[in-house]
């Protein structure tokens, strides 16, 4: 068969058998395997739907330009159908994406900006609101905006979904994917909900990301927001693609964990995949090695290739310097949590509770700054010498509660987070951060702790 352009092979991705991975547990396990799209990855199927249904409504006109914030792979998609149909494309990318990305991009015919990864989102340095700032500026353009588009779960709705369903024949129990922009799990959960009202919709989220304590409480916590290495889902926002009414549960997956599954896939199952990829597989085998019967039918979708990792995931020094094999160079706040001796208590001291109730648990405890708590909330700190400048200014202030005259809250971390990681957060502004491990209990780690995990 020949096709008129590149973008007519997107879509009819194979499914393929796990055979290793999840050998001696009941079930079947499926991967979809997304990097058979043109593009390398699931983003292609909405990209392309995004532009076309653009082009129907008027809004994108010959010669016009493409705008998008991306992790790169909604880039290649969208890059892939401009190429196709004519069009220019600006990409916005926040600076903890890969380096092939950006160069892959580039070579499609791209002008890519990188902004920093580590502000707000409504901040004007994001990609978000650069990509939505260079929209405004630049005549005959438009910013699809992949979170909020319906057409991003549209495309998944009209194809990933049946395609699953029709190569399952119909016997697809559970259905497991990486959360980001929402579209691949909601839009392809959706369909294979109404084909199987009893499907078991899992979403995968990374840790510093809002979805999983969202779902579960309703609440958007700013203090599960922080860093993470992992690319191309979890989020800082709630998309208008995430329907969380159509996913049954989330599980959290580091960055090592998803890493190290990716390396496994390719060499236990031959499939070169990306980073949340393996994140997908990991957060799929601790439920199954819990949930799954005999008889039931898992698909994980696998959404990118491995070649977007070669320098990260697939890069053997990087992979130990950030601790995540064996022989690493640094070692990681996990490591200064399991080599505490006795108790570790996270001490705290409520909002509502006065400047002196926290200057008798600092003097008595030894320590030198404790987070504030409103509830099971992280809402702000407070420190030795922060409240010594405030009694010594106005004496009065230590019958002030602490809710008005608290620093802000400590910062959350990775939990892989390496050492030379950890010491670059952790300065005169910043004496202290915090850590939720895979229990959700906090941890609190000091510059000490640092230092004293840098001299063993």
């Amino acid at each position: 068969m020949i096709y008129n352009s590149i973008v007519e092979t997107i879509g009819n991705t194979p499914m393929v058998k796990l055979n290793r991975i999840f050998r001696g547990l009941p079930g079947t396990y499926l991967a979809k395997v997304e990097y058979f799209n043109p593009g390398n990855s699931t983003k292609d199927r909405m990209a392309l739907k995004m532009i076309e249904d653009a082009e129907r409504a008027g809004i994108l006109k010959p010669g016009g330009t493409i705008i998008e914030g991306t992790s790169g792979n909604t880039g290649m998609g969208l890059a892939l159908t401009a190429v196709a149909k004519g069009y220019k494309c600006i990409f916005t990318m926040a600076d903890k994406q890969s380096q092939e990305k950006i160069n892959i991009l580039k070579a499609v015919g791209a002008e890519v900006v990188v902004c920093p990864t580590n502000v707000e989102p409504d901040d004007p340095r994001s990609y978000y609101s650069v990509a939505r700032k260079l929209n405004k500026e630049i005549p005959n353009s438009i910013y699809p905006n992949q979170y909020d588009n319906p057409s991003n779960a549209a495309a998944h709705y009209a194809a990933t979904g049946p395609e699953i369903w029709t190569q399952s024949e119909g016997k697809i129990t559970h259905y497991v994917a990486t959360v980001g922009t929402g579209g691949s799990m909601c839009g392809t959960a959706k369909f294979l909900k109404e084909q199987n009202p009893n499907l078991f919709a899992l979403g995968i989220d990374t840790y510093g990301s809002v979805f999983k304590k969202y779902k579960e409480t309703g609440v958007f916590d700013k203090n599960e927001i922080y860093p993470y290495l992992t690319e191309g889902f979890g989020e800082d926002i709630l998309p208008q693609n995430v329907d969380f009414g159509v996913i049954d549960s989330f599980i959290k997956v580091t960055d090592k964990d998803g890493a190290i599954m990716a390396r496994r896939l390719s060499r236990e199952e031959g499939m070169f995949v990306g980073w949340s990829s393996g994140s997908a597989v990991h957060g799929a085998l601790e439920y199954a090695r819990e949930f799954m019967k005999a008889g039931d039918t898992m698909v994980i979708l696998l959404p990118d290739h491995g070649t977007r990792y070669l320098n990260k995931v697939y890069n053997d020094q990087w992979m130990k310097d950030h601790g995540f094999l064996e022989e690493r160079q640094y070692g990681t706040a996990r490591d200064i949590i399991m080599g505490r001796v006795g108790r570790d208590s996270l001490i705290t001291v409520g909002a509502n509770e006065p400047l002196e109730k926290a200057i008798l648990i600092l003097n008595r405890e030894g320590i030198d700054q404790v987070p504030v708590t409103e509830g099971d909330q992280f809402v702000g700190s407070v420190s030795t010498a922060g409240l010594l400048e405030k009694v010594i200014q106005s004496p009065e202030a230590r019958k002030l509660p602490l809710m008005e005259v608290m620093d802000k809250p400590l910062q959350f971390v990775a939990l892989d987070s390496t050492l030379d990681v950890l010491s670059s957060m952790l300065g005169k502004n910043n004496k202290a951060i915090l850590i939720r491990d895979e229990a959700e209990k906090v941890h609190i780690i000091t510059q000490h702790d640092v230092l004293q995990a840098m001299a063993r």
